[in-house]
């Protein structure tokens, strides 16, 4: 009702009851107009006009105002519509007195809100008047009998209806029916006026006219209402739709890290091994690719993953929205986790790379070991049956008989001595068995014939020995001498034959210390060619003196020995191969000692290295714990300066990728070990990327309290006081968090009254998890929480509310025809169907739409 304090105010004109007629103070009204009938006529269809505007909201009209408006009810039903509150219950009675009641219900009403009876719509009007000479600069005085102050009205609200250019003066009929059309059609105001009247009357009704202007008024009045709420909408809308494209952009990067973990686990879980050195050398080759050039990408994959994560969050809280939830499975304690796995796959696989290349260079070694005892003892062993099966004792003479015995024992001598190697033999063979070598059934057939053989001979040589003792007894002399040589050249030949295996044998060593020993024990066995050589010429003038004795006898009896299968010009050969052999394993140890040399040097070279960078790294991550806790000044120069830490940092990957060349050059000379340094290549890797991780994640808290200072209005001042505060109470630890009673602290020395229930409602909101810290970002986010100014969802309904003319629901068409159309469509695609009262088909739900963008639904 402000409105008729307005009109009584403005207006002075009053009302008498018992007259029934209406008189000025200042006498201005022309009588002779009151009285003249066309007057009349257009006053009375102006103000039925103007009534029927109203009370068609009510579903009902007038046609004659003294007849419609006499029982008073459709009198007291306009003043309900106007002033939307409710009058007395109405007399429904058809008595006169029924009728007097009814109306002075509805007068008592109006002076019951301080308004006198006077001229409403005539007090509307002249203040409409005034708005319309304002808004279309227009001379009210003529414009109106043109019609184009009625056109300019609706073109300065509205100049999508009409081309205000093209109106032409000359015909102000078509100009007036022209406005009052677009204005019943498009703007719902009803035509009160005729064309006619206001072009042919000299001087128009003012009166008239602006009662129907006032309509005008009121229907523009609600555009801009709805304009405004459309601005608000657009803002709210804008943001909700970065920050779902944020959230998408989140889960498509989660989606493809996680299915490259998921991928690579296998691969790195697979540790099924290969055959030869050569395919385990290429797998080792392949770990190496992924470690330098696949995992670092994806190291910064999941570092920025979690940077955007953390900017979405703090830019869902600085919009008041509900923090974002991932998909199942990709949280960023998910991707962690994932990460986790991939690294304790990895931590291993290298390791077993190393460890079966290892074992297939044992298996080498022991396989060609086992090759070379084989092929020794198959030449000893070849022939070594038929000899035992003959018979030739039995025509034999005594001598004969007697060096057959002689040379039977010499071969038992023999064969005991083969003993050791055929056991040795086995042995390799089992063990290559039990290291799973790829060849093991050729190893076990060859292996399985040799015993099979030497369980012969053993048998072969005892039946012989058997035969020949029972001929001994026949026979009584014996060449001592052939027997001595015998003796004496089987153990020397088993010796040669020894030195030979020792002399050829291969080594594998890992240090100077193993080559070392090696070098010394050789220099042993050159001590004692002397004394060899003294047992070579001693054999060698046994048998000088076997040929002395025939010579000089003139014996026809053959020089050869009877008794031993080791002549004299084999023990002459294999003295010279053990003298050729002996400067060739001169050589391929020096050649050994040299590698090794060359191999410390290398491990020199990676620890010298190694013990700078470990500390560099770790000094690194200590400076940049203090700087996150220390740093003062305005944020963007903390900015600058973490970038140009990180800058720093990002420069001095040169001697990272020099250790990793150095490191390969280890790995590929199969250097296992370095006891200069306590720092592996794995730890240097590990230490870089955590060091790149930090600075990444420090640079993402300023960042993150930048967005929250200009978010907020946080000036950098107080964000230094904030800063001052916070590192003041984190006192014990000094790691950029506090403890639950350092906050509480903080919080006293600031002037909170704090209880027991007012404390643990603060906790709910700085440490929702009851991790049991406050961080200094949590800090911030409460010191600002009650201070922001972020929109509501209770703001956005009423918005929606204006938009929709105080209609609990919103049609499409009119969100198109408030919003920008992608706006709308994004309302018209996300806003449930309305079914409350009143529902209308294509009813859409604004207020649930609303209470879902702020997470106060399960829309």
């Amino acid at each position: 009702m402000n409105s008729m304090n307005q009109i009584e105010t403005n207006m002075q004109y009053t009302y008498n009851y018992e007259e029934d007629e209406y008189m000025t103070q200042e006498e201005e009204w022309d009588r002779d107009l009151l009285l003249d009938p066309a007057w009349e006529k257009q006053q009375r269809k102006t103000f039925t006009a103007w009534c029927n505007s109203h009370l068609r909201k009510a579903g009902t009209q007038i046609e004659n105002i003294e007849e419609d408006f006499r029982n008073g009810l459709k009198l007291m039903l306009l003043l309900e519509v106007i002033s939307g509150e409710r009058l007395p219950k109405p007399d429904r009675g058809k008595m006169r007195f029924h009728k007097i009641a009814n109306v002075n219900k509805a007068l008592d009403y109006i002076a019951s809100k301080g308004v006198k009876l006077v001229l409403m719509v005539e007090t509307l009007v002249q203040t409409v008047l005034a708005i319309c000479v304002t808004q279309t600069a227009l001379n009210t005085d003529d414009c109106w009998k043109d019609g184009l102050a009625f056109n300019a009205l609706i073109h300065r609200h509205r100049p999508d209806l009409l081309d205000y250019d093209k109106l032409d003066k000359d015909d102000p009929i078509g100009n007036i029916n022209l406005a009052m059309e677009i204005a019943e059609k498009h703007l719902d105001i009803p035509k009160m006026l005729d064309a006619e009247d206001i072009v042919n009357t000299p001087k128009p009704d003012e009166r008239a006219i602006m009662t129907y202007v006032s309509c005008f008024y009121h229907a523009f009045a609600g555009a801009e209402q709805a304009e405004t709420a459309a601005n608000r909408i657009c803002k709210v809308l804008a943001v909700n739709q970065e920050n779902e494209r944020l959230m998408e952009e989140y889960e498509r990067l989660a989606s493809e890290l996680l299915e490259w973990i998921r991928r690579t686990i296998p691969w790195l879980e697979n540790r099924t091994p290969e055959k030869t050195m050569q395919a385990m050398q290429k797998k080792l080759e392949d770990f190496r690719d992924y470690r330098r050039k696949h995992k670092p990408p994806k190291v910064q994959e999941k570092c920025q993953l979690e940077i955007n994560f953390n900017t979405l969050q703090t830019k869902l809280r600085i919009s008041n929205r509900p923090a974002f939830m991932p998909s199942e499975g990709k949280m960023v304690s998910d991707i962690a986790g994932a990460w986790q796995r991939l690294e304790q796959a990895e931590k291993g696989y290298e390791e077993w790379l190393l460890n079966e290349i290892r074992r297939l260079e044992r298996l080498e070694h022991l396989a060609e070991k086992f090759r070379q005892k084989a092929s020794t003892h198959e030449q000893w062993a070849y022939g070594k049956e038929q000899i035992l099966l003959q018979k030739d004792y039995e025509s034999a003479s005594l001598t004969e008989v007697r060096a057959m015995l002689r040379k039977h024992e010499a071969f038992e001598s023999d064969l005991a001595a083969h003993q050791d190697r055929v056991e040795q033999i086995a042995a390799i063979a089992q063990e290559l068995n039990e290291l799973d070598y790829h060849d093991a059934a050729s190893v076990n057939d060859r292996c399985q014939k040799i015993c099979d053989q030497w369980d012969s001979l053993g048998t072969l040589t005892q039946k012989r020995r058997e035969a020949l003792e029972r001929t001994e007894k026949l026979l009584e002399t014996i060449d001592q001498l052939h027997l001595e040589f015998a003796k004496r050249a089987a153990p020397f030949n088993n010796w040669m034959e020894g030195a030979m295996e020792d002399l050829q044998d291969m080594f594998i060593v890992h240090s100077i210390e193993e080559i070392q020993s090696l070098i010394s024990a050789h220099d042993q066995f050159k001590a004692t060619l002397p004394e060899a050589d003294g047992e070579r010429q001693a054999i060698l003038s046994i048998q000088n003196e076997v040929e002395k004795v025939i010579q000089s006898y003139s014996m026809r009896i053959s020089a050869s020995n009877p008794y031993s299968t080791v002549t004299v010009e084999e023990i002459r050969t294999k003295w010279e191969k053990v003298k050729q052999l002996v400067p060739q394993r001169d050589q391929s140890l020096q050649e050994e000692l040299a590698r090794q040399h060359a191999n410390e040097r290398l491990r020199r070279q990676f620890a010298a290295q190694a013990n700078v960078i470990g500390p560099w790294i770790q000094t690194k991550m200590e400076e940049i714990a203090r700087s996150s806790i220390e740093m003062t000044g305005p944020l963007e120069d903390q900015m600058n300066q973490l970038k140009q830490y990180e800058q720093n940092i990002i420069n001095y990957k040169h001697n990272i990728d020099k250790l990793e060349g150095d490191h390969q050059l280890i790995q590929e000379a199969l250097v296992f070990d370095n006891k200069h340094t306590n720092y592996t290549m794995e730890h240097i890797r590990v230490g870089w990327e955590l060091l790149l991780t930090t600075i990444a994640r420090t640079i993402n808290e300023v960042e993150t309290q930048i967005l929250t200072r200009d978010a907020k209005g946080i000036t950098q001042e107080q964000m230094n006081d904030f800063r001052a505060s916070f590192n003041h109470f984190d006192r014990v630890q000094k790691n950029g968090l506090m403890d639950h009673d350092d906050f509480r602290a903080c919080l006293i020395s600031m002037g909170y009254d704090l209880g027991e229930a007012e404390f643990a409602r603060i906790m709910s909101l700085v440490d929702p998890n009851g991790q049991g810290t406050v961080t200094f970002q949590s800090f911030i986010d409460f010191m600002t929480r009650e201070t922001a100014d972020t929109d509501t969802a209770e703001q956005v309904i009423a918005s929606f509310r204006i938009l929709a003319s105080d209609k609990p629901y919103i049609l499409a068409d009119e969100l198109r025809r408030e919003l920008p159309p992608e706006q709308a469509q994004y309302c018209i695609k996300r806003m449930p169907q309305y079914t409350g009262p009143g529902s209308v088909p294509g009813a859409l739900d604004y207020t649930s739409f609303s209470s879902a963008l702020y997470g106060e639904s399960d829309l």
